[in-house]
């Protein structure tokens, strides 16, 4: 296992794609979560990055990571490729499941924005093993319903509650979903959970719900 400060993520390079990422281990982690970015994020966003160290705290590994080579992020047709940021989402998920002492460890997906359509569909396929997924802000609908309907991972849903151009695209998505499911109003918050401790609040319910379903795989 490695063993890092809860606050301390290295730099690593995440194969076969040559992936730029931050890897966040604290001691005895109790499962490894997984960073799907928004379209114009990465794994330097102030906000992921908050909510990393939070997931860090609550003795969650953290791997923050960028899905797009910054050649390929030059290509705004790149951005908005789902299946590319799922076939990308999956491949680091195998790399991380072959990292020394990470094999055993439960996987989720903590998806952002467009990240969070991604995460839902590297979770439909038939080997995925997800163990929890949690999605912030997030156009889960950008996985399609078929793929929404394949997903066995428990997915939980957090949206502000002055988003409603996106509340009312999770609640579309959600009756696709078959997995247990919850979606979750954080009061005040809009889009990008920039108010006075939303975010926080984002760091608390997604906590709680990795945690509850690591241990239950």
């Amino acid at each position: 296992m490695i063993a890092l400060a809860a606050h301390d993520p290295v730099p690593v390079t995440v194969q076969p794609d040559g992936l730029k990422g931050l890897l966040g281990v604290p001691v005895a982690a109790k499962g490894i979560v997984i960073f799907a970015h928004g379209s114009g994020s990465g794994r330097l966003s102030p906000r992921n990055t908050h909510v990393a160290q939070g997931l860090r705290d609550a003795g969650l590994a953290t791997l923050l990571i960028d899905l797009l080579t910054p050649v390929e992020e030059q290509d705004r047709v790149n951005v908005f490729d789902i299946p590319l940021l799922a076939s990308r989402l999956k491949a680091a998920t195998g790399w991380v499941r072959l990292l020394a002492g990470m094999a055993a460890l439960p996987v989720g997906y903590f998806g952002a924005s467009t990240g969070a359509g991604a995460a839902l569909l590297a979770a439909s396929g038939p080997d995925a093993r997800i163990a929890a997924i949690v999605s912030r802000g997030g156009r889960p609908d950008l996985a399609g319903s078929a793929a929404l309907a394949h997903v066995r991972a428990p997915t939980l849903l957090i949206v502000g509650s002055r988003d409603l151009p996106v509340i009312e695209l999770n609640r579309i998505a959600q009756r696709h979903l078959h997995a247990e499911n919850e979606l979750l109003i954080v009061p005040g918050a809009t889009h990008l959970f920039e108010e006075p401790g939303t975010l926080d609040a984002v760091i608390d319910h997604a906590a709680r719900w990795f945690r509850q379903h690591f241990q239950e795989a």
